[in-house]
């Protein structure tokens, strides 16, 4: 199934204030558009260093650029579509710190 990306504007915004991120991002949007995804497995296959969060959340962390931004999915594999929902973009110091306070499962910031 083809990836629905929700709120592509956050990325090209996150971008727009940080531009030593746009090569990372512009690789991942790549990969995106033409990813096929039926299972989780899908999504390590194309993104080796994903990661699952548990607790039943539904998300998965993204290394982007190198492992210097993460970004925090929700998905939701429906009838046609795989629907990313972005809940969280940042710095992997900032990751960190939602880490630290027990929010990667729960923030929703977009």
């Amino acid at each position: 199934m083809k990836v629905h990306l929700v709120k592509r504007q956050t990325i090209i915004d996150f971008i727009a204030k940080n531009q030593q991120s746009k090569s990372g991002f512009e690789d991942w949007l790549l990969k995106i558009r033409v990813a096929d995804w039926s299972n989780t497995n899908n999504i390590k296959d194309t993104f080796a260093s994903a990661d699952f969060l548990g607790k039943g959340s539904k998300r998965v962390i993204f290394d982007i650029g190198g492992n210097k931004y993460r970004l925090i999915c929700r998905y939701h594999f429906g009838t046609k579509n795989v629907h990313l929902f972005i809940k969280w973009i940042g710095t992997h110091a900032e990751y960190d710190k939602i880490c630290k306070a027990g929010k990667q499962y729960t923030i929703n910031k977009y």
